[in-house]
């Protein structure tokens, strides 16, 4: 008869007293799936072998203390994810501030109450499960946006770049650090509607005659059809980008031809960081603009196409512009080989034409 695998969570107890893991082990059996360990060593080996979902872990033990394990654990990058508690008989605030400082999530003093390590570990193992599906909704985020970007043949560097602009323009407008990083994850997001529009207008060399650019321009509502309707967290925020960064401070833009505060204050940042970044770069069909070329343009624009403080701010931030520009430069030699591939060059240059921004291509 085959036997079902174990699905629930595991935790791995070390202790060297077995009195000690047998309390443990009649306070969670019912729970989890429960591993043991006597000794630091067989510990670690236990942890790098079945990455426990988290460790309960006395600190005096003979040999490698729990200190010691703990350490190990956090220095090696397939175990370091794993939260610790310190359970065990040393009291006082030395010990537990060294416990924290070598990275354990809680600190549990001898003699316990069952239920108190009950509602401890539970409340870490919830915790990670937010950290999980946080991340995994921002490698969905950024899978999406890289997607785009090979719809659209972009580079690459261009989602990343526009993205950190984005983000340090957030800072310098006063968005608190975890607001700017936000911004920073959902702006790649931008373009993701451009998965919809056909390839012969997103990919055509050239001018677009103006049906052409009515479709193109439908790409802002796909995209946020695409990203969906969210009531908080980092899918709202990628959406009113997708669907705004196209709005215009004098009400030119589109989809929705919103004029001035009416545009949301993200899309606003994502529309110069996007423009700069589509100026600055080079491209199958052009070279780069000059910097002061650019950045004449940002200024100009101010109070037209862009916030007129935004832009100001974002001029005023050109040192971190600069670095981040130099850190995350296209490939050397990337247009070479598009060159040696005429259709995708092609497509490349067309792209890079409708992202350069519609103020620099306009219709037949």
């Amino acid at each position: 008869m085959t036997q079902l695998r174990d699905t629930r969570q595991t935790l791995l107890l070390v202790d060297d007293e077995p009195i000690n893991l047998q309390v443990l082990n009649h306070t969670l059996q019912q729970d989890y799936r429960l591993l043991f360990a006597k000794d630091g060593n067989k510990a670690l080996a236990l942890a790098r072998a079945e990455l426990p979902d988290l460790v309960l872990l006395d600190i005096m033990m003979p040999g490698t203390s729990g200190y010691d394990v703990c350490q190990a654990l956090k220095a090696d990058p397939a175990t370091a994810g794993i939260p610790v508690i310190f359970v065990t008989a040393l009291t006082g605030d030395a010990h537990e501030e060294r416990g924290f400082a070598l990275g354990a999530v809680d600190y549990i003093t001898k003699p316990f109450s069952p239920a108190i390590v009950k509602a401890r570990v539970r409340t870490h193992l919830s915790l990670v499960q937010v950290d999980v599906l946080r991340n995994t909704r921002l490698q969905i985020v950024q899978c999406l946006g890289m997607a785009s970007e090979y719809k659209d043949n972009e580079t690459g560097m261009h989602v990343v770049r526009m993205s950190h602009y984005a983000h340090r323009l957030a800072l310098a407008a006063g968005y608190t650090a975890a607001q700017a990083e936000d911004v920073l994850h959902a702006a790649p997001m931008h373009d993701v509607g451009k998965i919809g529009i056909p390839d012969a207008i997103l990919q055509k060399p050239g001018k677009l005659t103006g049906p052409e650019w009515d479709v193109m321009r439908r790409h802002a509502e796909i995209g946020a059809r695409i990203i969906g309707e969210h009531e908080t967290g980092l899918l709202r925020l990628a959406r009113t980008i997708a669907l705004h960064h196209h709005e215009k401070w004098d009400g030119t833009g589109y989809p929705q031809g919103l004029r001035g505060e009416e545009i949301p204050h993200v899309a606003r940042i994502v529309a110069i960081a996007d423009v700069f970044d589509a100026l600055t770069s080079a491209r199958p069909y052009k070279p780069a603009w000059p910097l002061e070329e650019a950045l004449d343009l940002i200024r100009r624009e101010g109070g037209k196409h862009f916030d007129p403080v935004l832009a100001e701010l974002f001029l005023g931030c050109l040192p971190e512009i600069l670095l981040i520009r130099e850190r995350w430069a296209d490939r050397e030699g990337l247009f070479d080989d598009l060159a040696a591939a005429p259709s995708v060059a092609a497509a490349a240059a067309a792209a890079a034409a409708q992202s350069a921004s519609e103020t620099l291509r306009p219709s037949a």
